[in-house]
């Protein structure tokens, strides 16, 4: 005959009995009783901490010059002290909704004429030409110029360059030659002379720390007047620096 199959619960209770065996054969049940009793903490005992004694104005002993040593002590009870607030520095934001940006015909247009004046003046002085941007003209006034013309024509060092415009006039400026561009005083003469987006300049370098600068306007209004007369007083070639 075929032994039936023991039930589920007779299976369970079991395996239940061997558990509690081999639970007893490790010891188990006398390690949990000795975890359940909580054992006996001793207070901690806490630093004492001494409290932080002030001491008193006439119990302190004030260091003193040997000079004023036998002088009464200076009182300043009734010093009025006044605070003086220094006024902050606002910063006010550039207004740049009214720039005005060239087209591109337009600023093709001014540096084709340019081209044209550079040719006009010969070779005998090294000239570049540089078409103005916003960053020029507006805002930072920082004008870098080529990197191949400062590293031939222009000095090693920190020097101050002079901008001479077709009337004459004499503009300093000061060249940064790490940086291969003009900072301080360029701003004036861009103000001066009303420079904006799309101008073309032609740089002709008549001395070593001279230019004499033409600009061709964007808007068509060349100022290409005494050009003959300007070369003609051109004295003093450039020199090798």
């Amino acid at each position: 005959m075929v032994k039936a199959k023991p039930s589920y619960e007779e299976c369970r209770l079991k395996r239940v009995e061997e558990n509690k065996k081999r639970m007893e054969a490790l010891n188990l049940p006398m390690l949990c009783q000795a975890l359940r009793k909580k054992p006996s903490i001793e207070p901690s005992h806490e630093k004492q901490v001494k409290p932080r004694t002030v001491k008193k104005q006439e119990d302190v002993v004030l260091r003193r010059s040997s000079r004023v040593a036998n002088k009464p002590a200076p009182v300043y009870n009734g010093v009025i002290l006044v605070r003086v607030e220094i006024p902050r520095r606002i910063s006010s934001k550039r207004d740049l909704s009214n720039r005005v940006y060239a087209s591109d015909e337009a600023r093709a247009r001014a540096v084709e004429k340019a081209v044209k004046l550079e040719a006009r003046l010969g070779p005998e002085h090294p000239t570049f030409i540089k078409p103005m941007l916003q960053s020029h003209v507006t805002g930072g006034f920082w004008l870098g110029l080529p990197g191949y013309f400062c590293r031939r024509n222009l000095p090693k060092r920190d020097e101050a360059i002079t901008l001479i415009d077709e009337d004459g006039d004499e503009y300093p400026t000061v060249y940064l030659p790490r940086k291969t561009g003009l900072s301080g005083g360029w701003k004036a003469f861009a103000v001066a002379h009303g420079l904006v987006d799309g101008d073309a300049l032609v740089f002709q370098l008549i001395r070593n720390t001279a230019f004499k600068v033409y600009i061709i306007r964007v808007n068509g209004s060349d100022q290409m007047k005494n050009l003959l007369n300007s070369k003609s007083q051109i004295s003093e070639p450039v020199q090798s620096i």
